[in-house]
């Protein structure tokens, strides 16, 4: 009965270590929601609509990729599908790297209110917020 406990113990240790991390959003349906609850300025709203567009392209393409990838391989073999299952995954991957470089972005832009208000929030949902380094401009 122990080792049983223990494992339960340790599996529950390593499922709350393993918080999601938050993310706003940039470039998803919530941008409005984005510039009202952190009041962004003026050149957070433009930097905001622009990285927005950016990702919308680079999503574009890696979407259109995964679409080719599907149809070339529609009557593939179970084989040959766990191989393109791989391919797509890291498409996939991809992608959420590239919300996850533009979430960056925006929180780099953020002044220390802002940004404590985007670690209150994630906090409340559990959510471990994205760590800027503001001695690091990427802009």
């Amino acid at each position: 009965m122990k080792p049983i406990c223990l494992i339960s113990f340790l599996l529950l240790c390593i499922s709350a270590n393993a918080q999601m991390e938050c993310m706003l959003g940039v470039g998803g349906k919530d941008n409005e929601t984005i510039t009202k609850v952190f009041e962004l300025t003026e050149e957070q709203q433009e930097n905001l609509k622009n990285w927005s567009a950016e990702l919308k392209v680079r999503n574009d393409l890696l979407r259109e990729k995964a679409q080719y990838l599907m149809k070339k391989n529609e009557e593939s073999s179970p084989e040959v599908l766990v191989t393109v299952s791989v391919e797509y995954q890291v498409i996939l991957d991809s992608m959420k790297q590239n919300i996850r470089m533009m979430d960056k972005r925006l929180l780099g832009t953020f002044s220390e209110t802002q940004y404590e208000r985007y670690s209150k929030l994630c906090n409340q949902m559990t959510m471990r917020p994205i760590y800027v380094n503001k001695s690091v401009d990427e802009n």
